[in-house]
């Protein structure tokens, strides 16, 4: 059995509604020792934590602010609602971020309440979960502000270019893959590539992008392993060695206890290639 984390899951979306239980079971089943579950508002941290106290030790929370719905973010109520989180266990910030493809939020809101974030990551000395599209350019300039911070990361669910995940490296952050790369229309092998073992994670980003062959249907964490599959032809390693590589970066990265690496000995000595 191929060990895994799945590094950003959204099971406190509505759309698992009483499920959540089970879909936390059948990831288990299939390999998963850790999941991530994304607080991208108040609310939803709330829900996450719940689940990550009925499943402590395998599933951990986030907390943070959408860049979607930057427009409403409060600078005292939001912040008071993430040192909360955290002081009950929120093992990052985020997910928050710049988008520009939706523009649910003018472009100043959103650097406002990333920058917030930015600002709380450092104070609370946890690392951001990053959400980026179609703001490369801005995105590169917040990164060279968490840099200044001394605040690490990931980028979620990443179809960027292979100069901002550069850029992101270069500062220490986390590259973390989807589904998407197991879909038809996915040609950038190159940037699969190009990302160093010890910097790599993989996510479901469920209840959506359910890799192929579950395009279509609502994603879940126990298909992580399909984009794992897809990864490890990429770059011409063992899926074996990959699903435990990216767990243990998972660990590292969001902090988590030694007990989600030891739950399951690495199948043979890692080797990145990359």
């Amino acid at each position: 059995m191929t060990v895994f984390a799945d590094s950003h899951v959204h099971l406190a979306d509505p759309a698992f509604a009483d499920e959540a239980d089970a879909v936390i079971q059948r990831a288990r089943a299939e390999g998963a020792r850790a999941l991530v579950c994304i607080g991208e508002s108040a609310a939803t941290a709330r829900r996450a934590r719940l689940l990550a106290e009925r499943h402590a030790g395998f599933v951990f929370f986030t907390a943070g602010v959408h860049p979607h719905d930057a427009a409403s973010w409060d600078d005292a109520s939001d912040p008071q609602a993430i040192r909360e989180a955290v002081a009950h266990g929120a093992v990052a910030v985020g997910e928050c971020g710049l988008d520009t493809h939706y523009a649910h939020a003018p472009r100043d809101r959103q650097i406002h309440a990333l920058d917030a974030q930015l600002a709380l990551a450092a104070e609370l000395q946890k690392p951001m979960v990053l959400h980026t599209r179609e703001a490369e350019a801005d995105t590169a300039e917040f990164l060279k502000r968490a840099e200044a911070a001394r605040v690490r990361g990931v980028l979620h669910c990443y179809t960027g270019s292979v100069a901002l995940a550069e850029a992101a490296l270069s500062v220490g952050w986390y590259v973390s893959f989807s589904g998407i790369i197991t879909f038809k229309s996915w040609s950038d092998e190159a940037l699969l590539q190009m990302v160093p073992g010890d910097r790599l994670l993989v996510e479901s980003d469920a209840p959506y992008l359910a890799p192929v062959p579950h395009r279509g249907k609502r994603n879940e964490s126990a298909f992580v392993t399909r984009t794992l599959a897809r990864l490890a032809v990429v770059r011409g390693q063992e899926i074996d060695d990959l699903g435990w590589q990216t767990l243990r970066n998972t660990k590292m990265l969001f902090d988590l206890p030694d007990a989600v690496a030891d739950a399951a000995l690495p199948p043979a000595a890692v080797s990145a290639p990359f």
